[in-house]
């Protein structure tokens, strides 16, 4: 591949709140959308996708302010706005009804949307995901909220600095940091507009909607490496199950992603509710 910053053969656009949203699909049966985090894209999920795309309709965008999708116009990254365009972005593709995954950002945009629509969301899966206030920020967002170094970041990002950052995100077994993911991590943060998106959203104020958590009714998985602190969403979610993968890092479902692809596939088969929320997949 000449440029990740080109869209792929794969690669499909939609136009949601004045964005132009990249996003790829794959798959047939009850639809599977799965949601990246901060800094990253829709290949953070590829191995993923193709282990579940048998059983599953798995859909795959570009959050606002990353990848192919660009930034947004007014700059609002607030967790409730990713939410919003998230759930018009879905139904815009008439997606009536669906799991939801989320990695890290991806998974507290996951729960928030499963908070305001509740009717869509049949399941959901939280992988290494964030919302409560005491989590411990990745090295490359406290470097982004340093007013000495903001400027200098939204023009540019070097590529050490991509892959110092994927090094420290991923567990210290892992071998998945090479010259490919981090040619692909650069220049799609290279893209205009990206580091500054970035920037941005490390430097939202973002509300604390922690204490809504335990209105979530959705049926929960919530996947987490031994190493991440400071979330709460078993205790918090009524009857949510977890699984812990010991030697993972951030990026679990990059570094484990037949671990994962086989989690999610296994608690999704198992819903009671399964029924209902596969009416929104494609047969």
């Amino acid at each position: 591949m000449s440029s990740w910053s080109d869209p792929q053969p794969d690669s499909r656009f939609v136009a949601v709140d004045g964005l132009r949203v990249h996003y790829k699909r794959a798959g047939h049966g009850p639809a599977l959308v799965l949601l990246h985090g901060s800094g990253s894209s829709l290949h953070h999920f590829t191995e993923v996708a193709d282990l579940l795309s048998s059983s599953f309709d798995v859909v795959r965008p570009d959050l606002p302010g990353f990848g192919l999708t660009g930034p947004r116009g007014d700059r609002d990254y607030r967790v409730q706005t990713y939410a919003a365009t998230v759930a018009r972005f879905l139904d815009v593709l008439g997606l009536t009804r669906y799991a939801l995954a989320g990695n890290s950002l991806g998974g507290n945009i996951a729960w928030n949307v499963a908070l305001e629509q509740r009717s869509q969301v049949g399941a959901l899966v939280l992988v290494n995901a964030t919302g409560y206030p005491e989590k411990t920020l990745p090295a490359g967002m406290r470097l982004a909220r340093n007013p000495l170094l903001r400027p200098l970041l939204r023009r540019a990002m070097p590529r050490r600095v991509v892959e110092r950052n994927l090094r420290t995100a991923v567990g210290p077994r892992s071998t998945i940091v090479d010259d490919v993911m981090v040619e692909r991590a650069y220049q799609l943060m290279s893209r205009r507009g990206n580091r500054s998106a970035f920037v941005d959203l490390v430097n939202t104020d973002q509300p604390d909607r922690s204490g809504l958590i335990p209105r979530i009714t959705a049926p929960t998985l919530v996947l987490r490496s031994a190493c991440i602190d400071g979330q709460h969403f078993t205790r918090d979610i009524p009857g949510a199950r977890e699984l812990v993968h010991p030697d993972a890092g951030h990026l679990l479902p990059e570094e484990e992603p037949r671990w994962v692809g086989d989690a999610v596939e296994a608690f999704l088969g198992s819903q009671v509710d399964e029924a209902q929320w596969r009416q929104g997949g494609r047969q």
